[in-house]
């Protein structure tokens, strides 16, 4: 199970890995705090200090149409903030 998902690259942030050394990811809806902070320093060669965990609701969205109303939504998921130790830094551009 892959807990990690992907990074969440915003232009918000960005600003917040710059200024306060906090990345987010997107990260598995079954993963704890513990499993992410092991998945991040693993895979990233870093240390975190802190990790928050929030689940985005899904967004509700719909539609006129001319058959109709159309109701869907976006997809829920589980988002992870996390802190790194002073002075380290994840470069999320260094292979493409």
């Amino acid at each position: 199970m892959a807990i990690i998902i992907k990074p969440i690259v915003t232009e918000k942030m960005t600003a917040a890995g710059e200024k306060l050394n906090r990345y987010g990811f997107v990260v598995a809806r079954n993963a704890n705090k513990v499993e992410i902070k092991k998945a991040v320093e693993e895979m990233y060669n870093v240390q975190v200090t802190d990790v928050n965990t929030l689940i985005r609701a899904p967004k509700v969205k719909q539609r006129w149409t001319k058959s109709g109303l159309l109701k869907g939504a976006q997809q829920a998921y589980k988002k992870a903030i996390v802190t790194l130790k002073e002075g380290e830094t994840i470069d999320f551009y260094s292979n493409i």
